[in-house]
């Protein structure tokens, strides 16, 4: 059973928990991270959803995201979710997620990264992860273009953003 802390439009703990699976009530929002993993080539790496994950099944997707647990900063989750799909351990000690995003049901923070990683040092959580590559800015359109790739807004500019220190959508 998967718990999440429960926000207020100001990102502010309400003191609630949820469920995940449970339908949140209007109002209750919760915090998802998304980690962009860039190697020292400036690729990204990307996961492909497995056939049978809730959202968005069978589609390429950023290194790693998810729903922050119930006592977890962003931060922590982030470095939490990496470990658990990829299973490597990244350290944002320092750093702060690039930008923060609200959507219908809460807060998506996304994080950006330069790490050197091999594929080989990958272990996929067969549960939710099929496969995993690196992807140049040119491939991300492609599979963007083709449909194969979860339609984040910002996608087309995702490669300018990681370099970005002020960002204006």
């Amino acid at each position: 059973m998967e718990e999440w802390d429960l926000l207020n439009e100001n990102r502010e703990l309400t003191g609630k928990t949820h469920i995940r699976g449970e339908k949140l009530a209007p109002g209750e929002l919760h915090l998802v991270i998304h980690v962009c993993i860039f190697n020292e080539k400036g690729q990204l790496l990307i996961q492909k959803r497995q056939k049978d994950k809730e959202g968005w099944p069978n589609y390429w997707d950023l290194s790693a995201a998810g729903s922050a647990l119930k006592g977890e900063t962003s931060q922590q989750a982030a470095e939490r979710e990496v470990q658990e799909e990829l299973g490597i351990m990244i350290d944002l000690s320092g750093t702060r997620a690039k930008f923060s995003y609200h959507f219908e049901e809460g807060f998506d923070d996304y994080w950006f990264i330069t790490k050197d990683v091999q594929l080989s040092d990958l272990t996929l959580q067969k549960e939710e992860v099929a496969d995993a590559r690196f992807v140049t800015k040119e491939e991300l359109e492609a599979l963007r273009s083709s449909g194969e790739f979860i339609p984040y807004f910002f996608l087309n500019q995702l490669f300018n953003l990681k370099n970005a220190t002020t960002i204006h959508f």
